[in-house]
Protein backbone atom coordinates (compact mmCIF):
# COMPACT_ATOMS: atom_id res chain seq x y z
CA UNK A 1 0.00 0.00 0.00
CA UNK A 2 0.99 3.59 -1.49
CA UNK A 3 3.93 2.17 -2.80
CA UNK A 4 4.80 4.93 -4.88
CA UNK A 5 6.01 6.95 -1.67
CA UNK A 6 8.58 4.38 -1.40
CA UNK A 7 11.87 5.49 -2.15
CA UNK A 8 13.49 3.66 -5.23
CA UNK A 9 10.64 2.69 -6.27
CA UNK A 10 10.42 1.95 -10.39
CA UNK A 11 9.47 5.16 -12.83
CA UNK A 12 6.19 4.40 -14.07
CA UNK A 13 6.40 3.71 -17.92
CA UNK A 14 6.28 6.52 -20.43
CA UNK A 15 2.55 6.94 -21.51
CA UNK A 16 0.70 9.29 -24.19
CA UNK A 17 -1.49 11.97 -22.58
CA UNK A 18 -4.17 14.01 -23.80
CA UNK A 19 -3.42 17.63 -23.93
CA UNK A 20 -6.66 18.88 -22.39
CA UNK A 21 -6.43 16.13 -19.65
CA UNK A 22 -4.64 18.90 -17.21
CA UNK A 23 -7.06 21.37 -18.06
CA UNK A 24 -10.44 18.97 -17.51
CA UNK A 25 -9.06 18.37 -14.40
CA UNK A 26 -8.31 22.27 -12.79
CA UNK A 27 -12.34 23.12 -14.47
CA UNK A 28 -13.54 20.62 -12.30
CA UNK A 29 -11.90 21.05 -9.35
CA UNK A 30 -13.33 21.87 -6.15
CA UNK A 31 -16.75 22.08 -7.10
CA UNK A 32 -19.52 21.45 -4.30
CA UNK A 33 -20.64 17.24 -4.79
CA UNK A 34 -23.94 17.55 -5.72
CA UNK A 35 -26.03 14.47 -6.82
CA UNK A 36 -25.26 12.67 -10.32
CA UNK A 37 -26.74 14.38 -13.10
CA UNK A 38 -27.21 11.63 -15.51
CA UNK A 39 -30.53 10.24 -17.10
CA UNK A 40 -30.74 7.04 -15.06
CA UNK A 41 -29.83 8.82 -11.79
CA UNK A 42 -31.56 12.11 -11.58
CA UNK A 43 -34.71 9.85 -12.60
CA UNK A 44 -34.45 7.80 -9.24
CA UNK A 45 -33.75 10.35 -7.28
CA UNK A 46 -36.08 12.97 -9.22
CA UNK A 47 -39.10 11.28 -9.99
CA UNK A 48 -39.04 7.70 -8.62
CA UNK A 49 -37.77 8.99 -4.88
CA UNK A 50 -39.23 12.61 -4.83
CA UNK A 51 -42.94 12.97 -4.67
CA UNK A 52 -42.97 16.77 -6.21
CA UNK A 53 -40.69 16.18 -9.36
CA UNK A 54 -43.20 12.16 -9.65
CA UNK A 55 -46.47 14.37 -9.07
CA UNK A 56 -45.26 17.46 -11.71
CA UNK A 57 -44.30 14.67 -14.34
CA UNK A 58 -47.54 12.76 -13.77
CA UNK A 59 -49.53 16.06 -14.21
CA UNK A 60 -47.82 17.04 -17.44
CA UNK A 61 -47.84 13.71 -19.20
CA UNK A 62 -51.16 12.89 -18.11
CA UNK A 63 -52.87 15.61 -18.90
CA UNK A 64 -51.13 16.25 -22.46
CA UNK A 65 -51.77 12.09 -23.26
CA UNK A 66 -54.98 12.85 -21.95
CA UNK A 67 -55.69 15.92 -25.14
CA UNK A 68 -58.25 14.59 -28.04
CA UNK A 69 -56.30 15.19 -31.38
CA UNK A 70 -58.05 16.20 -34.88
CA UNK A 71 -56.24 15.07 -37.97
CA UNK A 72 -56.80 17.95 -41.17
CA UNK A 73 -55.38 18.84 -44.15
CA UNK A 74 -56.04 22.85 -46.20
CA UNK A 75 -59.52 21.27 -47.33
CA UNK A 76 -61.02 19.22 -44.44
CA UNK A 77 -60.70 17.53 -40.94
CA UNK A 78 -60.45 13.67 -40.82
CA UNK A 79 -62.94 11.69 -38.60
CA UNK A 80 -61.77 8.36 -40.51
CA UNK A 81 -58.04 7.92 -41.45
CA UNK A 82 -55.27 5.36 -41.33
CA UNK A 83 -53.02 7.85 -38.83
CA UNK A 84 -56.14 8.32 -36.71
CA UNK A 85 -56.51 4.39 -36.70
CA UNK A 86 -52.60 4.19 -36.21
CA UNK A 87 -52.73 6.81 -33.18
CA UNK A 88 -55.70 4.90 -31.61
CA UNK A 89 -53.70 1.65 -31.25
CA UNK A 90 -50.39 2.04 -32.03
CA UNK A 91 -49.07 -1.41 -31.04
CA UNK A 92 -50.54 -4.14 -29.32
CA UNK A 93 -49.37 -3.14 -25.38
CA UNK A 94 -50.58 0.53 -25.79
CA UNK A 95 -54.08 2.66 -26.74
CA UNK A 96 -53.23 6.22 -27.81
CA UNK A 97 -52.99 7.42 -24.02
CA UNK A 98 -50.32 5.01 -22.69
CA UNK A 99 -48.19 5.87 -25.82
CA UNK A 100 -47.99 9.40 -25.48
CA UNK A 101 -48.22 9.31 -21.59
CA UNK A 102 -44.88 7.48 -22.00
CA UNK A 103 -43.72 9.82 -24.92
CA UNK A 104 -44.22 12.77 -22.74
CA UNK A 105 -42.26 11.01 -19.58
CA UNK A 106 -39.47 10.64 -21.48
CA UNK A 107 -39.35 14.25 -22.64
CA UNK A 108 -39.72 15.67 -18.99
CA UNK A 109 -37.37 13.22 -17.68
CA UNK A 110 -34.51 13.41 -20.06
CA UNK A 111 -35.48 16.46 -22.58
CA UNK A 112 -35.51 13.39 -25.27
CA UNK A 113 -38.03 11.11 -27.20
CA UNK A 114 -37.61 8.23 -29.06
CA UNK A 115 -40.18 6.88 -31.05
CA UNK A 116 -39.37 3.36 -33.53
CA UNK A 117 -41.67 3.20 -36.58
CA UNK A 118 -42.42 -0.71 -37.36
CA UNK A 119 -43.10 -1.97 -41.10
CA UNK A 120 -42.04 -2.78 -44.06
CA UNK A 121 -42.85 0.25 -45.99
CA UNK A 122 -45.67 3.06 -46.64
CA UNK A 123 -47.36 3.63 -43.16
CA UNK A 124 -46.11 1.97 -39.92
CA UNK A 125 -47.99 -0.57 -38.83
CA UNK A 126 -46.88 -0.46 -34.70
CA UNK A 127 -45.33 2.69 -33.11
CA UNK A 128 -43.37 2.00 -29.81
CA UNK A 129 -41.55 4.54 -27.76
CA UNK A 130 -37.81 3.70 -26.60
CA UNK A 131 -35.98 4.51 -23.50
CA UNK A 132 -33.64 7.50 -24.17
CA UNK A 133 -31.11 6.19 -21.15
CA UNK A 134 -30.95 3.48 -23.92
CA UNK A 135 -30.38 5.13 -26.90
CA UNK A 136 -27.27 7.12 -28.51
CA UNK A 137 -26.42 8.91 -31.21
CA UNK A 138 -23.92 8.49 -33.84
CA UNK A 139 -23.28 11.46 -35.83
CA UNK A 140 -21.44 11.83 -38.80
CA UNK A 141 -18.46 13.30 -40.07
CA UNK A 142 -20.81 17.25 -41.00
CA UNK A 143 -22.14 16.79 -37.39
CA UNK A 144 -25.14 15.60 -38.24
CA UNK A 145 -26.78 12.29 -36.74
CA UNK A 146 -26.44 9.29 -39.24
CA UNK A 147 -27.71 6.43 -36.86
CA UNK A 148 -29.10 6.06 -33.60
CA UNK A 149 -27.92 3.16 -31.63
CA UNK A 150 -30.30 1.27 -29.01
CA UNK A 151 -28.45 -0.31 -26.45
CA UNK A 152 -29.99 -3.17 -23.88
CA UNK A 153 -27.70 -5.58 -22.30
CA UNK A 154 -24.49 -5.60 -24.33
CA UNK A 155 -27.18 -5.89 -27.17
CA UNK A 156 -26.96 -3.14 -29.84
CA UNK A 157 -29.60 -2.64 -32.36
CA UNK A 158 -29.06 0.34 -35.03
CA UNK A 159 -31.49 2.40 -37.07
CA UNK A 160 -30.01 5.12 -39.93
CA UNK A 161 -31.10 8.71 -39.81
CA UNK A 162 -31.59 11.58 -41.92
CA UNK A 163 -33.67 9.54 -43.99
CA UNK A 164 -37.25 10.75 -45.47
CA UNK A 165 -38.84 7.81 -43.93
CA UNK A 166 -36.18 7.14 -41.21
CA UNK A 167 -37.63 4.36 -38.34
CA UNK A 168 -36.82 6.59 -35.29
CA UNK A 169 -38.23 9.92 -34.52
CA UNK A 170 -35.88 11.63 -32.37
CA UNK A 171 -38.10 14.95 -30.53
CA UNK A 172 -35.78 16.95 -28.08
CA UNK A 173 -35.83 20.16 -25.61
CA UNK A 174 -34.09 23.23 -26.28
CA UNK A 175 -30.68 22.91 -25.07
CA UNK A 176 -28.49 25.48 -25.24
CA UNK A 177 -25.13 23.48 -25.04
CA UNK A 178 -25.80 20.63 -26.84
CA UNK A 179 -26.01 20.19 -30.54
CA UNK A 180 -27.64 16.56 -30.30
CA UNK A 181 -29.50 16.08 -27.05
CA UNK A 182 -32.02 17.78 -25.13
CA UNK A 183 -32.29 19.60 -21.75
CA UNK A 184 -35.07 18.07 -19.71
CA UNK A 185 -36.15 19.91 -16.32
CA UNK A 186 -35.48 17.32 -14.30
CA UNK A 187 -32.08 18.87 -14.97
CA UNK A 188 -33.04 22.22 -14.23
CA UNK A 189 -34.33 21.28 -10.69
CA UNK A 190 -31.85 19.08 -9.72
CA UNK A 191 -30.35 21.33 -7.23
CA UNK A 192 -33.75 22.01 -5.65
CA UNK A 193 -34.48 18.52 -6.04
CA UNK A 194 -31.39 17.38 -3.82
CA UNK A 195 -32.31 20.40 -1.25
CA UNK A 196 -35.86 18.65 -1.00
CA UNK A 197 -34.23 15.11 -0.70
CA UNK A 198 -32.10 16.11 2.02
CA UNK A 199 -34.88 17.92 3.81
CA UNK A 200 -36.93 15.11 3.65
CA UNK A 201 -34.07 12.83 5.14
CA UNK A 202 -33.65 15.43 8.11
CA UNK A 203 -37.15 14.97 8.62
CA UNK A 204 -36.74 11.32 8.83
CA UNK A 205 -34.00 11.72 10.91
CA UNK A 206 -35.92 13.19 13.47
CA UNK A 207 -38.71 10.68 13.62
CA UNK A 208 -36.44 7.87 14.20
CA UNK A 209 -35.30 10.39 17.13
CA UNK A 210 -38.91 10.12 18.54
CA UNK A 211 -39.66 13.30 16.50
CA UNK A 212 -38.01 15.55 18.91
CA UNK A 213 -34.39 17.36 18.95
CA UNK A 214 -32.08 15.17 21.04
CA UNK A 215 -30.97 16.39 24.66
CA UNK A 216 -28.33 15.77 26.91
CA UNK A 217 -27.35 13.24 29.47
CA UNK A 218 -25.11 15.18 32.11
CA UNK A 219 -23.49 12.68 34.88
CA UNK A 220 -22.70 14.42 37.81
CA UNK A 221 -21.33 11.98 40.00
CA UNK A 222 -17.45 11.26 41.06
CA UNK A 223 -15.11 12.84 38.75
CA UNK A 224 -18.14 13.77 36.10
CA UNK A 225 -16.86 10.94 33.81
CA UNK A 226 -18.76 7.80 33.19
CA UNK A 227 -16.15 4.43 33.10
CA UNK A 228 -15.76 2.95 29.74
CA UNK A 229 -18.58 -0.01 31.04
CA UNK A 230 -20.91 2.46 32.26
CA UNK A 231 -20.58 4.09 28.89
CA UNK A 232 -21.81 1.46 27.06
CA UNK A 233 -24.29 0.42 28.98
CA UNK A 234 -25.79 3.50 28.98
CA UNK A 235 -25.46 3.84 25.41
CA UNK A 236 -26.99 0.62 24.74
CA UNK A 237 -29.98 1.41 26.55
CA UNK A 238 -30.52 4.50 24.95
CA UNK A 239 -30.57 2.92 21.72
CA UNK A 240 -32.77 -0.11 23.01
CA UNK A 241 -35.50 1.35 24.77
CA UNK A 242 -35.59 5.24 23.65
CA UNK A 243 -34.60 5.93 20.11
CA UNK A 244 -37.16 5.30 17.48
CA UNK A 245 -41.07 6.39 17.12
CA UNK A 246 -42.08 2.55 18.61
CA UNK A 247 -40.65 4.32 21.84
CA UNK A 248 -41.88 7.90 22.06
CA UNK A 249 -42.34 9.46 25.01
CA UNK A 250 -41.13 6.50 27.04
CA UNK A 251 -40.09 7.58 30.38
CA UNK A 252 -36.32 7.71 30.81
CA UNK A 253 -35.37 5.92 34.00
CA UNK A 254 -31.77 7.42 35.04
CA UNK A 255 -29.94 6.32 37.95
CA UNK A 256 -27.92 8.22 40.51
CA UNK A 257 -25.72 11.23 38.86
CA UNK A 258 -27.63 11.30 35.81
CA UNK A 259 -29.70 13.90 34.35
CA UNK A 260 -31.57 14.53 31.45
CA UNK A 261 -31.60 17.80 30.10
CA UNK A 262 -33.59 18.14 26.99
CA UNK A 263 -33.09 20.23 23.91
CA UNK A 264 -34.97 22.71 21.72
CA UNK A 265 -35.75 22.82 18.16
CA UNK A 266 -32.44 25.23 17.02
CA UNK A 267 -33.54 28.56 14.61
CA UNK A 268 -31.69 26.14 11.84
CA UNK A 269 -33.92 23.20 12.64
CA UNK A 270 -36.90 25.29 12.52
CA UNK A 271 -36.39 26.76 9.02
CA UNK A 272 -35.73 23.62 7.36
CA UNK A 273 -39.42 22.91 7.27
CA UNK A 274 -39.36 26.56 5.24
CA UNK A 275 -36.13 25.32 2.91
CA UNK A 276 -37.90 22.17 1.62
CA UNK A 277 -40.83 23.77 1.05
CA UNK A 278 -38.91 26.39 -1.06
CA UNK A 279 -37.10 23.63 -3.05
CA UNK A 280 -40.64 21.87 -3.91
CA UNK A 281 -41.97 25.07 -5.34
CA UNK A 282 -38.80 25.64 -7.43
CA UNK A 283 -39.18 22.13 -8.59
CA UNK A 284 -42.52 23.20 -9.93
CA UNK A 285 -41.07 26.01 -11.45
CA UNK A 286 -38.82 24.13 -13.16
CA UNK A 287 -41.71 21.63 -14.79
CA UNK A 288 -44.12 24.72 -15.40
CA UNK A 289 -46.49 23.46 -12.63
CA UNK A 290 -48.20 26.16 -10.66
CA UNK A 291 -47.53 24.95 -6.84
CA UNK A 292 -51.54 25.30 -5.95
CA UNK A 293 -51.90 22.60 -8.57
CA UNK A 294 -49.64 20.41 -6.56
CA UNK A 295 -50.68 21.52 -2.96
CA UNK A 296 -47.43 23.24 -1.94
CA UNK A 297 -48.67 25.68 0.80
CA UNK A 298 -47.27 29.49 0.57
CA UNK A 299 -48.58 29.90 -2.95
CA UNK A 300 -50.95 32.66 -3.81
CA UNK A 301 -49.75 33.77 -7.03
CA UNK A 302 -53.08 32.57 -8.88
CA UNK A 303 -56.75 33.59 -7.04
CA UNK A 304 -58.40 30.40 -7.50
CA UNK A 305 -58.01 27.00 -8.25
CA UNK A 306 -59.66 27.12 -11.79
CA UNK A 307 -56.93 29.86 -12.73
CA UNK A 308 -53.74 28.33 -11.63
CA UNK A 309 -55.51 24.99 -13.70
CA UNK A 310 -56.11 27.04 -17.11
CA UNK A 311 -52.57 28.63 -16.78
CA UNK A 312 -50.95 25.05 -16.30
CA UNK A 313 -52.97 24.03 -19.71
CA UNK A 314 -52.20 27.44 -21.43
CA UNK A 315 -48.44 27.71 -20.33
CA UNK A 316 -47.05 24.33 -20.59
CA UNK A 317 -49.58 21.37 -21.14
CA UNK A 318 -50.94 23.09 -25.34
CA UNK A 319 -47.10 24.20 -25.70
CA UNK A 320 -45.62 20.91 -25.16
CA UNK A 321 -48.61 19.32 -26.91
CA UNK A 322 -48.33 21.36 -29.71
CA UNK A 323 -44.65 21.30 -30.44
CA UNK A 324 -44.82 17.42 -30.19
CA UNK A 325 -47.59 16.52 -32.15
CA UNK A 326 -46.46 19.03 -35.12
CA UNK A 327 -42.99 16.67 -34.95
CA UNK A 328 -44.70 13.45 -34.87
CA UNK A 329 -47.24 14.46 -37.82
CA UNK A 330 -44.48 15.86 -39.83
CA UNK A 331 -42.02 12.30 -39.44
CA UNK A 332 -45.12 10.17 -40.40
CA UNK A 333 -46.32 11.96 -43.22
CA UNK A 334 -42.39 11.02 -44.84
CA UNK A 335 -44.09 7.91 -44.72
CA UNK A 336 -47.31 8.81 -46.54
CA UNK A 337 -46.65 11.48 -48.42
CA UNK A 338 -50.05 13.07 -47.64
CA UNK A 339 -49.45 16.73 -45.90
CA UNK A 340 -51.47 16.60 -43.03
CA UNK A 341 -51.55 18.43 -39.65
CA UNK A 342 -52.07 16.83 -36.20
CA UNK A 343 -52.81 19.18 -33.04
CA UNK A 344 -54.51 19.12 -30.51
CA UNK A 345 -58.34 19.81 -30.43
CA UNK A 346 -58.70 22.69 -28.20
CA UNK A 347 -62.47 23.00 -28.71
CA UNK A 348 -62.65 19.84 -26.39
CA UNK A 349 -59.95 21.18 -23.39
CA UNK A 350 -62.77 21.63 -20.25
CA UNK A 351 -59.79 24.10 -18.81
CA UNK A 352 -60.14 26.33 -21.82
CA UNK A 353 -63.62 26.22 -22.24
CA UNK A 354 -64.05 30.01 -21.20
CA UNK A 355 -61.32 31.27 -23.19
CA UNK A 356 -62.58 29.40 -26.17
CA UNK A 357 -66.39 30.59 -26.29
CA UNK A 358 -65.15 33.85 -26.02
CA UNK A 359 -63.04 33.57 -28.90
CA UNK A 360 -65.96 32.37 -31.13
CA UNK A 361 -68.58 34.80 -29.79
CA UNK A 362 -65.60 37.98 -31.04
CA UNK A 363 -65.23 35.79 -34.18
CA UNK A 364 -68.83 35.22 -34.93
CA UNK A 365 -69.48 39.02 -34.34
CA UNK A 366 -66.45 40.69 -36.79
CA UNK A 367 -68.95 41.14 -39.69
CA UNK A 368 -66.46 42.47 -41.91
CA UNK A 369 -64.68 38.81 -41.74
CA UNK A 370 -66.14 36.14 -44.45
CA UNK A 371 -66.91 32.94 -43.68
CA UNK A 372 -63.77 31.25 -45.11
CA UNK A 373 -61.57 34.18 -42.78
CA UNK A 374 -63.82 32.93 -39.47
CA UNK A 375 -62.76 29.38 -40.15
CA UNK A 376 -59.29 30.17 -40.30
CA UNK A 377 -58.80 31.86 -37.23
CA UNK A 378 -60.80 29.26 -35.76
CA UNK A 379 -58.18 26.93 -36.69
CA UNK A 380 -60.82 25.56 -39.01
CA UNK A 381 -60.20 23.85 -42.92
CA UNK A 382 -61.93 25.55 -45.69
CA UNK A 383 -65.64 25.05 -46.00
CA UNK A 384 -65.98 21.75 -48.55
CA UNK A 385 -67.48 22.76 -51.92
CA UNK A 386 -71.36 21.43 -52.00
CA UNK A 387 -71.75 20.28 -56.01
CA UNK A 388 -74.41 22.16 -57.93
CA UNK A 389 -77.60 19.44 -58.77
Amino acid sequence: MFDFLKRGAAAPAAVKASATGPVIAYGTAGRVAWGPRDTASLTRAGFQGNPVGFRAVKLIAEAAAALPLVLQDAERRYDVHPLLSLMARPNPAQGRAELFETLYGQLLLSGNAYIEAVGDGGLPLELHILRSDRMRLVPGTDGWPVAYEYSVDGRRARFPAGEAAAPICHIKSFHPQDDHYGLSPMQAAATALDVHNAASRWSKALLDNAARPSGAIVYQGGEGQLSPEQYDRLVSEMEAHHQGARNAGRPMLLEGGLDWKPMGFSPSDMEFQKTKEAAAREVALAFGVPPMLLGIPGEATYANYAEAHRAFYRLTVLPLVAKVTAALAHWLTGFTGEAVVLKPDLDQVPALAAERDAQWRRVAAAGFLTDAEKRRLLGLPEMPQEDDA
